[in-house]
């Protein structure tokens, strides 16, 4: 039973009595528990809504075409509370973060509903078998798993959950049922890697073509791991034996499926000193939000974009500014050269900003707060607009992870904000003043 806290003006809903501050109990038979449920028991061209209201139970019925929605909002997105991660996983980057920030950003989800809808990897130690039924039987794909070792008791070991192990036998389960899977392997300095890992990607093949994609990411490592399980980074050198060993699985994929399936994320490849591999070696880009082949995928879109500016864009005057970690410092400084050839008006000066809130090996871009913008570019000449990554900020769009305002920032550094999506072709946007979100006053410098 779930509250309907509103009904859209002349939706189906409204047309059919239902109000705000009833609760729906079913549709056609089916008890209504989450957004799940819910939206796949909508999906037919007549439905029956059981109804309460008050003390009286009845229903309505409704008929429309096939997935059309209704009208109806609830009290949160799931319709249901987030499931909480039963893990104290040894790379936790929650359990890593300082202190006194915004009590949401402690919370550690860990729900197959968001793998589903937002795309977040799950470990599936929340998952019972009644949970994987439904997900075969709604036909939900992809679902996104952070697999990190196929070895039962190590991945217990890593995970402190144990269930970690087991659980591991659904990962066939929804395989054989024919649901898209991709995975993750968070790779743990003298843990999970070398002969483990090999272990694991040579049991992971054995689900293609349910698995389609497998990211290999270094563990995120912040300042603040006071005790906490002792990690150590991975040296260049062993960055590079991590690239060749995930390459040579890459190669055998590719080589009987047609697939490569087995990628390391680009902050290996950084790390490493090695060129990032061209457009073509990424597939689909299914890892992308992973980081994986991020850097190849903006840069083809950068110089496509580019191609193809009229010759009024090019003759744009711009006196601007960019920010930018100091894992993508080279790329973005790159870009922008490319940008200045050809936008001959165009003055822009990238500046390398280091995390030291976070600290540690803490260098992508997404996670520079406002609070290190502020310190780091205060005084610097910014021209009159500063562009920032869009990931920098929360979903909303309104708060840095520190709890700083975009318009706190703005008017910190005297200049006008551009937050730009980390696509090449809206960054050559935002670069012209032609996209991207714009926050606070103009700058005067």
């Amino acid at each position: 039973m779930v509250k309907i806290i509103g009904v859209d003006a002349d939706s189906l809903a409204a047309r059919a009595g239902i109000r705000a501050g009833d609760y729906l109990i079913s549709i056609d038979g089916h008890d209504i528990r989450d957004v799940l449920d819910y939206r796949f028991f909508l999906a037919e061209k007549k439905i029956r809504l059981l109804i309460h209201r008050d003390a009286d139970l009845f229903d309505v019925e409704i008929r429309k075409r096939m997935y059309d929605d209704i009208g109806l909002s609830f009290e949160t997105p799931l319709m249901d509370q987030k499931h909480r991660c039963e893990n104290k996983c040894i790379f936790c980057f929650i359990d890593q973060l300082p202190g006194g920030m915004r009590p949401s950003l402690y919370f550690k989800d860990d729900d197959s509903r968001l793998s589903f809808l937002h795309g977040n990897y799950i470990t599936l130690t929340n998952l019972r078998q009644h949970d994987v039924d439904r997900i075969i039987e709604m036909h939900i794909s992809p679902v996104n798993i952070s697999i990190h070792t196929t070895n039962p008791e190590l991945r217990v070991k890593m995970m402190h959950n144990r269930r970690a192990g087991e659980v591991l036998g659904y990962i066939r389960q929804l395989a054989d049922a024919g649901i898209s899977l991709r995975g993750q392997i968070v790779l743990c300095r003298g843990i999970n890697d070398g002969e483990e890992l090999t272990r694991t990607l040579t049991d992971l093949t054995s689900y293609y073509p349910a698995l389609d994609s497998v990211s290999v990411v270094p563990a995120g490592l912040t300042g603040h791991r006071e005790g906490l399980y002792p990690l150590e980074p991975f040296t260049p050198e062993e960055c590079a034996e991590v690239i060749g060993q995930v390459d040579r699985f890459g190669e055998e994929c590719l080589s009987r499926f047609g697939e490569r399936i087995f990628y390391c994320s680009d902050e290996f490849y950084l790390r490493a000193g090695i060129p990032i591999p061209p457009y073509e070696y990424w597939g689909d880009f299914s890892q992308i939000e992973n980081g994986v082949g991020m850097i190849a995928s903006m840069g083809y879109e950068f110089d496509a974009a580019l191609e193809a500016l009229t010759d009024e864009e090019k003759a744009l005057p711009r006196r601007i500014s960019v920010a930018t970690g100091e894992a993508a410092f080279d790329f973005i400084s790159g870009l922008v050269v490319k940008a200045k050839q050809v936008c001959y008006n165009m003055e822009c000066t990238v500046y390398c900003v280091e995390n030291r809130f976070f600290g540690g090996l803490v260098t992508v871009a997404g996670l520079l707060t406002g609070k290190d913008l502020a310190e780091q570019l205060v005084g610097k000449p910014l021209g009159e607009e500063l562009l920032l990554p869009r990931t920098t900020l929360r979903a909303e769009g309104d708060l840095f992870l520190c709890g700083m305002t975009p318009e706190q920032l703005s008017s910190i550094l005297n200049v006008r904000l551009r937050f730009s999506e980390n696509d090449g072709a809206a960054f050559l946007d935002a670069l012209l003043g032609e996209g991207g979100d714009v926050r606070g006053t103009p700058g005067c410098r």
